[in-house]
């Protein structure tokens, strides 16, 4: 599957659901976010990991290797009165000095990766101490809920597993994360998880699956404009409550650099 998230700029600046504001008041528990702390955003897309970072006191360096995703988010930055640094670059190459990090963050991105170097490059960043934070938010199917039938309509336009349902099983889940850690020397490996419903209004979910990889970023247009009209139709006469609670898992693998 060839993906394209540029394509997906607008709908996904405009409509995708970054994470909840209780993700960052968890890694602030954790002692990972608070004023001076130097962060990089790895995979930064339209910039809501970082924005969360840069609300939190950090310092952040952002990168993407989609022009059109960083002039999303750099507008969303300025649009929130957020100084962020976004860079294009990918996540095994980023071209920022060595050690000179204390967090480096990792948000719906690292299944995109070539996970060993991007594990590498972090811990070349991070100083002694650091920490790596891979997250997920990820939509979650269940019998006969929006998510399902939604799901069932992206597989009939776009055959094929997801690329995060190939390391989940649809479970929200990221057990591979620890070994790609691992083999990267990092250690005081731990995770958490959540659950917490997600408010989309059904133009807001069309706009949000549009944004999906399977979707707006690897089908043509016009295709997308079909699959955007049959989900519209799927949404009026089973899901006509408006708006929607559509269903959220969190999940975050922290790791340390030694």
């Amino acid at each position: 599957m060839q993906v394209d998230f540029g394509r997906t700029s607008s709908d996904y600046a405009k409509h995708r659901a970054g994470f909840p504001d209780a993700f960052f008041e968890r890694l602030a528990r954790e002692g990972l976010l608070r004023p001076g702390v130097r962060a990089v955003d790895l995979g930064t897309g339209t910039g809501t990991v970082a924005r969360g970072l840069a609300r939190h006191g950090c310092t952040v360096h952002a990168l993407d290797v989609s022009a059109p995703m960083l002039e999303a988010a750099r507008r969303l930055a300025t649009e929130a009165g957020l100084s962020i640094d976004f860079h294009q670059a990918p996540a095994e190459h980023t071209g920022l000095p060595s050690g000179a990090f204390d967090l480096v963050v990792a948000g719906q991105c690292w299944h995109w990766f070539d996970r060993p170097a991007a594990a590498r490059e972090a811990a070349r960043l991070l100083a002694p101490g650091g920490r790596l934070v891979i997250a997920h938010f990820d939509w979650m199917a269940l019998p006969g809920n929006v998510v399902e039938a939604t799901e069932s309509l992206i597989q009939a336009f776009n055959p094929g597993p997801s690329a995060p349902d190939v390391f989940s099983h649809g479970t929200g889940l990221y057990p591979q994360w620890f070994r790609d850690t691992a083999e990267a020397g990092f250690t005081g490996l731990e995770s958490f998880t959540f659950d917490v419903p997600t408010p989309y209004t059904h133009e807001a979910w069309r706009g949000r699956v549009r944004a999906n990889a399977k979707v707006g970023a690897s089908l043509p247009p016009d295709t997308v404009s079909r699959f955007d009209t049959a989900l519209a139709a799927v949404l009026a006469e089973r899901f006509p409550h408006d708006p929607l609670a559509i269903p959220h898992r969190v999940f975050a693998l922290l790791a340390a650099r030694p």
